[in-house]
């Protein structure tokens, strides 16, 4: 018997489809698909999401000090002339910053490693390339889904059946974050 459900697809068809729907089940919060392919992505879920619970503040505050470019009022770079040369000036400026400890950058990466890449488009600039950002699903992870499940042992999706679809009659199911 089998680990897992097939899903009636060649292994690197599975593989892609189950990281775009756990992907998008975490990013988005909720997602209506069949019930065997909810079973799948809960597993999956669920231990992206503990292993984010678990390695939420594995992290230590750093000061770093950078150079930053000092730049006028439309945002150009300011010059100076030095030596008959036009170079750029620049600040020193502190930063605080989170500085992962090594089993919380290894589980940073084990999520980046299965999840898929997500750009956010800006609904107030639709069509321009611009107004795209790419989320880090990861940060998110640790900063917005672990706070929610820090008392909890498990148990983090709920399925919620909704009847069957009408082409096929395979029985639809809601998958969302508890």
């Amino acid at each position: 018997m089998a680990g897992y459900r097939k899903l009636g697809r060649t292994a690197s068809q599975r593989k892609a489809l189950l990281r775009n729907q756990v992907t998008a089940l975490l990013v988005n919060g909720k997602m209506v698909t069949t019930e065997a392919k909810a079973k799948e992505i809960r597993r999956i879920a669920e231990s992206i999401i503990a292993l984010a619970v678990k390695e939420k503040d594995n992290y230590e505050t750093v000061k770093v000090s950078a150079k930053v470019a000092q730049k006028d009022k439309d945002g150009k770079r300011v010059k100076q002339v030095v030596d008959g040369k036009k170079v750029d000036v620049f600040d020193t400026v502190e930063k605080e910053i989170k500085k992962d400890k090594p089993s919380r950058l290894h589980a940073r990466r084990k999520m980046n490693a299965y999840l898929c890449p997500v750009k956010k488009v800006d609904s107030s600039v639709l069509g321009k390339k611009k107004a795209t950002k790419e989320v880090d699903v990861a940060q998110m992870l640790f900063d917005e889904v672990a706070p929610k499940y820090m008392n909890r042992n498990g148990g983090y999706t709920r399925i919620v059946k909704i009847g069957q679809r009408k082409g096929d009659a395979a029985m639809e199911v809601l998958i969302e974050l508890v």
